[in-house]
């Protein structure tokens, strides 16, 4: 069973993921990175983590992966809480621009996505991680589908 199922179901796509916050739920992703989902409106998602040695490369700095999971899940959200409850995305594409390299030092940082425009079959939505002073370190645009959820299967 998804988050969506267990939290909100048959709730539109803002109440689904007003539950999951309000219930202090979080998808496995967010627990494995240790970030958290903040905010969330109709075309609007923030997310929130301070980046740790858990996320690092061997380079190291932060892996581009954490960035970009950020971005995509500030960005999908956004989306998710604009649909009706009849309806389910997922995302087709992330492009990604790594604006400076986030360390364990950098603090908390804030993925904020929003909705370009969506239609019947394509949504569309940028994200911006920023840090407490308002720096950028990543940005990012994406396409989604947009599709009718599958009705339910008889449980047998």
């Amino acid at each position: 069973m998804n988050m969506s199922e267990q939290v909100g179901a048959g709730l539109d796509g803002l109440g689904q993921l007003k539950a999951l916050v309000a219930a202090g739920r979080k998808p496995g992703i967010a627990v494995s990175l240790d970030f958290d989902f903040v905010e969330v409106e109709v075309g609007r998602a923030v997310f929130s983590g301070t980046p740790g040695h858990h996320a690092y490369n061997p380079i190291g700095t932060v892996h581009g992966g954490y960035a970009a999971t950020l971005l995509d899940s500030a960005c999908a959200c956004a989306v998710h809480a604009s649909l009706s409850a009849t309806q389910a995305y997922t995302t087709l594409e992330l492009k990604v621009a790594y604006h400076r390299p986030i360390t364990a030092e950098t603090g908390l940082l804030r993925a904020e996505g929003k909705v370009i425009s969506i239609g019947r079959r394509a949504a569309f939505a940028e994200g911006k991680i920023t840090d407490a002073e308002g720096k950028l370190y990543a940005s990012a645009t994406s396409t989604l589908l947009v599709m009718e959820r599958p009705a339910s299967a008889p449980k047998a």
